[in-house]
């Protein structure tokens, strides 16, 4: 009898689904720095702006649960190529746009294609993986994807300093092409299983389960600190007099201390050193720690120790959240879990800079971050009370 699982996978099978993992990220992130620059230059008002930056996210929010489900019906592989070449597309289509109106359409196309093969990539991951050995596989899945997320804007900055927005979308053009080749080529096609029939009651019931809604929760405030560190840390690094590359070197501490710490934590939970409840935990206290350090006293070197703290931190409670959802839900409704899961991030993404923004808008910086710092103490504070260790779905 299957168990919905496949046997692991070399890791010519798993790459192509690490390099998606980064491509999203890098798509979401990426093309903020290049905005920024060149947003003159193309027309774009301060209103124009900010909903072409919100519009890949808010693609991602309303269609991520959707092709989530979708790759349990009709299987991973096609759904990840289906919106690999999509976001390919949309980025050449990007490569001619001179006007706001189709920036924004080829802003759209990437985050509506993103919402594909993102979800649809964590589920394959979570079936290659299987329950012992989630850790390990979402450890590195993270890594890829935290680097995506913290060295977009650096990336981005680059290719636009060359070729301005053409420079930018060419390459995101190559590396959503490439990657759709290598997974076409390399990746597995999983079976799809046999599906019980939900109700809507069921479905409901499954949402708020504590098993998947915690470590959603985790994830969410986990990337909200990522966001508002990408955002806010160059910004407060520039008042301190560091210029341009002093700040976005704390960026990049950021994420080399994510990408390092999270196979290592994923290694260390299915070894059984370090478990969900209390990883997840000292995960999101870490974080809120680098967060009050620089709110308390905004200094160069409080800067890149906050960097440490907050890199440690998500690189520790992001591959155990995914770890948790991948060994507790059944393999057969696997797509439908990580696109939930990954709304959950994109919630937190968005939600993060906004509080701190808001607050930081009527306050201080510093007063914004010390709010953040205080939610992600109350979500470890939820975590410790009622995670409970991951029972296998099978």
């Amino acid at each position: 009898m299957t168990t919905g699982y496949e046997p692991a996978p070399t890791r010519r099978a798993v790459g192509p689904l690490y390099l998606a993992g980064f491509t999203t990220a890098f798509g979401a992130h990426g093309i903020a720095a290049a905005l920024g620059a060149e947003s003159e230059g193309i027309g774009l008002s301060i209103l124009s702006f900010g909903v072409i930056l919100a519009l890949y996210d808010i693609a991602e929010v309303i269609l991520k649960p959707v092709f989530g489900s979708l790759s349990d019906r009709i299987g991973v592989k096609p759904v990840i190529l289906g919106g690999l070449a999509v976001f390919a597309l949309a980025s050449f289509c990007g490569i001619f746009a001179a006007t706001p109106v189709w920036l924004a359409v080829a802003r759209l196309g990437q985050g509506a294609a993103a919402s594909a093969f993102s979800p649809a990539s964590s589920a394959a991951v979570a079936r290659f993986a299987g329950p012992n050995g989630a850790g390990r596989y979402f450890g590195r899945y993270g890594s890829w994807k935290s680097l995506g997320y913290a060295l977009g804007p650096l990336l981005g900055a680059a290719l636009i300093s060359l070729d301005g927005f053409r420079g930018l979308f060419i390459a995101l053009t190559v590396l959503a092409a490439a990657t759709a080749v290598l997974v076409a080529v390399a990746v597995p096609a999983l079976p799809v299983l046999p599906r019980p029939r939900y109700t809507l009651l069921d479905v409901a019931k499954q949402s708020i389960d504590p098993g998947f809604l915690i470590p959603t929760l985790v994830l969410a405030a986990s990337t909200a600190a990522l966001g508002v560190a990408v955002g806010f840390l160059p910004l407060l690094g520039a008042s301190l007099g560091l210029g341009v590359l002093g700040s976005m070197a704390a960026v990049t501490v950021l994420a080399l201390t994510s990408t390092i710490s999270q196979p290592i934590v994923g290694r260390l939970r299915d070894a059984g050193s370090l478990h969900t409840r209390s990883g997840t935990t000292a995960g999101l206290l870490l974080t809120s720690v680098g967060i009050a350090v620089v709110a308390l006293v905004p200094l160069p070197v409080t800067l890149y120790i906050s960097a440490v703290l907050i890199g440690a931190g998500i690189g520790i409670a992001t591959p155990l959240a995914f770890a948790h959802l991948a060994t507790t839900t059944p393999p057969e409704r696997m797509g439908r879990t990580m696109g939930n899961a990954e709304l959950g991030r994109e919630v937190g993404d968005a939600g993060g800079p906004l509080l701190v923004g808001a607050i930081a808008a009527g306050a201080t910086l510093p007063a914004g971050l010390g709010a953040l710092a205080i939610v992600t103490v109350a979500v470890s504070g939820v975590s410790a009370a009622t995670l409970r260790a991951p029972t296998p779905a099978r």
